[in-house]
């Protein structure tokens, strides 16, 4: 696994920074922070940390876009609407998830600057 994720790497950092994305993602604006400002330290280096923060947010991004878009699915066979109403359930589900979550991913964007900036100074 070390050489997969070496230290210092774009990678490792957006690992980090999508766990702790997930464990402090309920803190409304500084759980984002943070996991962007870890992914940043980690990459080492302010392009770098911006990335890595960004694709952590993005990473969770789409795992909770799936996840509202299987419950939105979900909720829609639930009351009947078998076929067409799923799919329009797990559409709108996936919408109003990617919506809710790209501003988590321009908060770790930031953090992760912040944090790269840190490291290189």
């Amino acid at each position: 696994m070390a050489s997969l994720l070496p230290k210092g790497s774009i990678g490792l950092g957006v690992v980090a920074g999508f766990i702790l994305l997930v464990l402090l993602g309920w803190i409304p604006i500084i759980g984002a922070a943070i996991a962007g400002l870890v992914a940043g330290v980690i990459a080492r280096g302010v392009r770098r940390g911006a990335i890595a923060g960004f694709l952590a947010g993005i990473l969770g991004a789409i795992i909770l876009t799936v996840l509202l878009a299987l419950g939105g699915a979900a909720m829609g066979a639930l009351f009947g609407m078998a076929g067409l109403g799923a799919l329009i359930g797990g559409s709108i589900g996936g919408l109003l998830g990617i919506v809710l979550t790209l501003g988590n991913a321009i908060i770790c964007l930031i953090g992760g600057l912040i944090g790269g900036a840190l490291r290189e100074a």
